[in-house]
Formats: C-alpha cells, sequence, structure tokens
C-alpha cells in the first residue's frame, strides 16, 4: 500500500515537472506510474490533496538526495567544494530536471497557498546546515550567510537552465568564482571535523 502510493507519487512529480500545474491530473498521474484509472484519485481525493503529497514526498527525496550529497562529498579546498556543488547543479538540471522543476511550479503555488511553504522550507534548513558547516571549515566569517547566498544563486542557475537550457550549460566557473570571493583563499584547518549528517 505504501509503496504503491510512494509510485504514484514519484510518477506525480514527473509529471509536474515536466509538464507544469496545468498537466498535473489524476489520468496523466495513472499513466505516468502505469496504474489502473482512479488509483491517484483513491489516494488523494482532490487536487490540493495531491499537492499536499507532492510537497511532503518532494521533501523526503531531496532530504535523501542531500544526504548521498553530503556522505559523499568531503572536500579538503575551496575548489574541490566548488567542484562538489557543481555535480550536484548538474544532477539537478540534468537527470534530476524533473523533480527540481517540480519543487520551483511548488513554490509558485505556495504564493496562493502558504501552508505549503513549512514544507518547502524545511528541506532548505537541512541544506543551509550542512553548507553552514562546509563554509565554517573553510574560514567563512558568516557562514550561514554565505551559505543563504550560494543557495540563492544555485536556484537562480538552475531555474535559468531549466526555463531556457543550453547544451553547454557550464555552473563550474561561476559557482568557484561566487566561493572563492565569499571564502578567498581560504582551506579547512588540519584535522577539521566532517559535516554533521542530517538530522
Amino acid at each position: 500500500m505504501a509503496r504503491r502510493r510512494d509510485e504514484v507519487l514519484d510518477a506525480a512529480v514527473e509529471v509536474l515537472g515536466a509538464a507544469g500545474p496545468r498537466r498535473l491530473t489524476y489520468q496523466a498521474v495513472d499513466a505516468a506510474a502505469g496504474v489502473p484509472s482512479g488509483t491517484t484519485s483513491n489516494y488523494f481525493r482532490n487536487r490540493a490533496a495531491l499537492i499536499d503529497g507532492i510537497v511532503g514526498h518532494l521533501e523526503a527525496l531531496e532530504r535523501s538526495d542531500w544526504e548521498e550529497f553530503a556522505r559523499q562529498a568531503a572536500p579538503a579546498d575551496v575548489p574541490e567544494l566548488a567542484a562538489a556543488v557543481t555535480r550536484f547543479v548538474r544532477y539537478a538540471t540534468g537527470p534530476g530536471r524533473a523533480r527540481t522543476a517540480a519543487r520551483y511550479a511548488l513554490f509558485l503555488e505556495a504564493s496562493a497557498r502558504p501552508e505549503l511553504r513549512p514544507p518547502l522550507t524545511r528541506g532548505r534548513e537541512a541544506v543551509v546546515g550542512w553548507g553552514t558547516e562546509w563554509l565554517r571549515r573553510f574560514g567563512s566569517p558568516a557562514p550561514r550567510r554565505h551559505c543563504e547566498i550560494l543557495l540563492d544563486y544555485l536556484d537562480g542557475i538552475a531555474f535559468h537552465q531549466l526555463a531556457f537550457p543550453v547544451e553547454d550549460f557550464d555552473p563550474g566557473p561561476g559557482i568557484a568564482e561566487l566561493l572563492a570571493g565569499l571564502l578567498g583563499a581560504a582551506t579547512a584547518p588540519p584535522g577539521a571535523p566532517e559535516p554533521p549528517a542530517a538530522p
């Protein structure tokens, strides 16, 4: 039962991200999930319930993505940090494109439905926690503020790539330049702790 619901929500994220909010219908989600007609409506009685389900599901998926990123990324210096962040942006605008687009669509939905804002911001807060710790390791005098600047920049370039895709998209130089500006030539001190696991 829970697995089928997750399959429906995976499909709903794909539909929302690939086709936009207007194409987010029960029929489209059923077709994308490969389930019998009426399955999505059995789990979610109206569009608001479906959107709520997508928000919670997307939060869990993105938390899992960032936890994996946090485990794999153990940069020794600022250039390595820039390279790790660049890989994540390429994933978010490549294989994870539909999921990223769905998140932006939900941001717009939240402008009319403020109750969606808390779950949408929880995922960002987790990322801010990890990013703040990394930037502190590399000598940032204001790690949280610098992390928020970095995330705002990443959202901007990811959104632009989704809206106006270019084949030779390379976010690396801009990310490296921004981090260099925020951190200078700072590097992690010897024996610095790894970023903490997500709560």
